[in-house]
């Protein structure tokens, strides 16, 4: 066994403060008496790759875009369920031990909780304003207990991976973008206020549980990683098919064989960039597996990852 780590109490009371400073409610702050306005995109076309379907209608795009969206906003309830579970368990290790870092802890679940109530709310919201006929197919229960039939290194491994992206997403796509629906745009300026702090103590329970971890037990942990990226790989796929179906059922009367199979193949690479490869391609979550895995355990990860980034690395 190795090691185990001193509880970094200055970086834990660090999250504690930020998370006083911007804390915010769903009505006063975020939606405001607002309701989405279709007129407008939802997603950029950075992350959504709207804008390389060139024989789209204006309108189509649009629709295309707020499909996304849609998903968007319910696959980040979908994974604040399991990501908050993981968190209340991780408490236990501080029960009786350093307070700053409880808190911390205890501060993130009841922030994940806001937030899974916020994009209840988001999708709502959106259904009111669209079509009928939209299907988010995942069930947030059955995926949270497969994931937490997962090691616990894995789940904090795929957990950072994904408010990682979330950030980026945000400072260098959304948050530029003055084209973007300005209650989506919100939903995700003030989710990401509080998502910095949930990765900083994500990165800091991860190194925790590295360091308890023997070398045949991060090995399987390994194992479990790549289960866990396989498995939102098929979330991913299948949703992807779902949107794609639901967008041809209203607009594609227009479109030939071939651009049908092009939206299919542009929305299943945006999916597979959005929720896999821009938080595995993130520089800081390179680092930080890079520093608790072997050469080889780096190579099984890249190697399963190798048809995902195949079909989704080109946006």
């Amino acid at each position: 066994m190795t090691t185990p780590i001193p509880v970094q109490t200055e970086q834990y009371a660090s999250c504690v403060g930020a998370s006083k400073r911007v804390r915010w409610e769903i009505d006063q702050d975020v939606l405001r008496g607002r309701e989405f306005d279709t007129a407008h995109k939802f997603l950029p076309d950075s992350i959504s790759g709207v804008d390389q379907l060139e024989f789209l209608s204006k309108d189509d795009a649009i629709f295309l875009s707020q499909i996304q969206g849609r998903t968007y906003a319910n696959m980040f309830g979908l994974v604040e369920r399991f990501i908050n579970c993981k968190v209340l368990e991780l408490s236990k290790f501080h029960w009786t031990g350093d307070q700053a870092a409880l808190e911390a802890l205890v501060r993130f679940s009841d922030e994940e909780l806001k937030h899974q109530e916020l994009f209840r709310r988001i999708e709502r919201m959106i259904a009111s304003k669209m079509p009928a006929g939209y299907n988010f197919l995942p069930e947030p229960n059955a995926v949270t207990a497969a994931v937490l039939s997962k090691s616990t290194w894995s789940v904090l491994g795929v957990t950072l991976m994904i408010e990682l992206f979330t950030q980026t997403h945000y400072l260098k796509s959304i948050q530029p973008d003055s084209q973007l629906s300005p209650l989506f745009k919100d939903v995700f300026l003030y989710h990401w206020k509080e998502e910095s702090q949930h990765a900083r103590i994500d990165e800091l329970e991860w190194m925790r549980e590295n360091a308890g971890l023997s070398a045949e037990e991060r090995d399987q942990a390994v194992d479990d990683m790549i289960a866990l990226v396989g498995a939102v790989d098929g979330i991913v796929c299948a949703q992807a098919t779902a949107d794609v179906e639901y967008f041809l059922d209203l607009k594609g009367a227009a479109l030939s064989d071939q651009e049908a199979l092009l939206v299919h193949d542009r929305v299943l690479r945006a999916y597979r960039w959005q929720y896999l490869l821009s938080g595995v391609e993130e520089p800081r979550f390179q680092r930080a597996l890079g520093a608790m895995i072997t050469s080889e355990q780096m190579r099984r990860i890249e190697a399963a990852l190798a048809p995902v980034m195949a079909s989704g690395r080109s946006l």
